[in-house]
């Protein structure tokens, strides 16, 4: 990696100011149709008629769970094949293909929301190609938090379900 002696916190920080202009720039740039504008994020799951949530064109809702607020969001349709296989594997309950799956996730690089040791569990993700278990993970929390990684922990989508 190019950045390979800058802080992460640095890192972030640059990417997050990165990531609030571009959005200034789409938002200013972009033709506004009838009505007000909402960001993305800020409208309130209440608001939406019959407890449906509007996406952006994205397709990303317009209201996240609080768990999710503030992190990147992916819809669980739109993540890679594998993925959602393994998404299939946690809701039936296993069988996982991997001994390590289904076991503590430490969140030792403290991205996830701090929480009591054993409140998350990782599972594999395959990456076609690779002869090892690969970078790709779900991780799961026990208040019904999944989140994705594609970079073996270095950052995580929240997992829209």
């Amino acid at each position: 990696m190019i950045f390979r002696n800058v802080p992460r916190w640095l890192l972030r920080s640059l990417g997050a100011v990165f990531l609030c202009v571009a959005l200034v720039a789409v938002a200013g740039c972009g033709a506004q149709g009838p009505g007000p504008a909402v960001a993305s994020g800020s409208a309130d799951l209440s608001a939406a008629p019959s407890g449906a949530a509007r996406t952006d064109p994205g397709g990303v809702p317009d209201a996240v769970p609080g768990w999710a607020r503030g992190m990147a969001v992916v819809r669980a349709d739109a993540l890679p094949r594998q993925a959602r296989d393994v998404l299939a594997l946690i809701d039936r309950g296993g069988p996982y293909p991997y001994r390590q799956d289904g076991t503590v996730f430490g969140n030792f690089e403290k991205v996830l929301p701090r929480q009591k040791r054993g409140y998350y569990h990782e599972f594999t993700v395959r990456t076609p190609g690779e002869r090892d278990r690969g970078a790709r993970r779900i991780v799961t929390g026990e208040g019904g938090e999944f989140y994705y990684t594609d970079d073996h922990y270095e950052t995580f989508k929240a997992v829209l379900r």
